[in-house]
């Protein structure tokens, strides 16, 4: 939800001529656009206030030397999965067989026990990774597998799936010769550095949907950090945990959140992703920047979301939309 992998063409190149030395990624998300920055050799701050993301993008962003080793990672693949813990005693017959939640009981604990630092990271991020890709629509707000298809990442277990991922993101992890950083916070409390490009991606504000992200990825969050501190809500039928308060879930909120970011990155170049079905429009934060005393322009972006089509609207309309690539020096 919200990834902008398709789009990290245009925004590299909407950030060609502004001037920094650094880059803050302050709603960070998967972290696509602090890895790209990553590559392109700068130093990076990747914040979000999701654990799971933050975790990655440690495994990913801030790790650039550290792997996580292929005999612990076979050792984790191999673990007895007789286990019956807190995933395979509170989510069975949700999302997963008894055997792969059994498999995640017992490989997270093993992580909880035997792993720390990058390495740790990295064999969480694998498990998230894995239930995504086993997970029909990569999303948790239904049970069953009812938009299954028979696609190979349906079908294999969980455990294959950690094996490969762990694979792919030791194969992700790279030196650029500049440090970089992962943290989970606030994006609002967080103050920017001199010479660094702020990256902003907040959720986007609709009132013909949500952009609760909770909601979609409440079980691969909770996996993230063992549902630690989460209120579980045991009423509904996804066991899904109490959202995350967020500022942007209102359009008061959200308003008000722009203001104070634009306030609070006065001095910094600024790139801001922002979508024409959502609210400020393009008019509402131009007029912001010029408040503030600055000039935006605008590159406007063809893009179709990958998912979450309305029945109300036909034929994905809703989900056809200009991204907007606000620049500002």
């Amino acid at each position: 939800m919200g990834s902008k992998t398709k789009l990290l063409g245009q925004i590299a190149e909407c950030s060609t001529d502004l001037k920094f030395d650094r880059v803050f990624d302050p709603f960070a998300g998967s972290g696509i656009v602090s890895y790209m920055f990553k590559a392109r050799g700068y130093s990076v701050r990747s914040n979000d206030h999701m654990a799971m993301n933050s975790i990655a993008a440690d495994a990913m962003i801030a790790n650039s030397h550290c792997l996580l080793p292929y005999e612990i990672t076979e050792e984790i693949s191999r673990i007895d999965g007789n286990f019956n813990g807190y995933i395979s005693k509170t989510f069975n017959d949700l999302y997963f067989s008894d055997q792969d939640n059994s498999f995640l009981d017992s490989a997270r604990l093993y992580i909880e026990e035997n792993l720390n630092g990058y390495e740790k990271s990295i064999a969480i991020t694998a498990l998230v990774r894995s239930c995504l890709k086993k997970r029909p629509r990569g999303i948790f707000t239904y049970t069953g597998n009812r938009y299954g298809d028979g696609r190979r990442d349906l079908e294999i277990d969980l455990r294959q799936h950690f094996v490969e991922q762990t694979s792919h993101i030791n194969a992700a992890i790279f030196d650029n010769g500049n440090e970089s950083s992962a943290s989970k916070g606030n994006a609002l409390d967080i103050e920017p550095l001199k010479d660094e490009l702020v990256y902003l991606d907040p959720p986007y504000f609709s009132p013909h949907s949500d952009n609760d992200y909770v909601r979609r990825y409440h079980f691969v969050e909770g996996l993230a950090i063992s549902w630690e501190g989460l209120e579980l809500q045991e009423s509904t039928k996804t066991k899904k945990f109490k959202s995350y308060k967020t500022p942007f879930s209102t359009r008061v909120g959200t308003y008000e959140a722009f203001e104070l970011m634009l306030e609070k990155y006065k001095n910094n170049p600024i790139l801001l992703s922002y979508s024409s079905n959502s609210l400020p429009n393009k008019e509402d934060l131009l007029a912001m920047f010029r408040n503030g005393g600055r000039e935006a322009e605008v590159k406007s972006v063809d893009h179709v979301y990958s998912f979450g089509t309305q029945k109300t609207v036909p034929n994905g309309q809703r989900n056809r939309v200009q991204e907007y690539i606000f620049v500002v020096q």
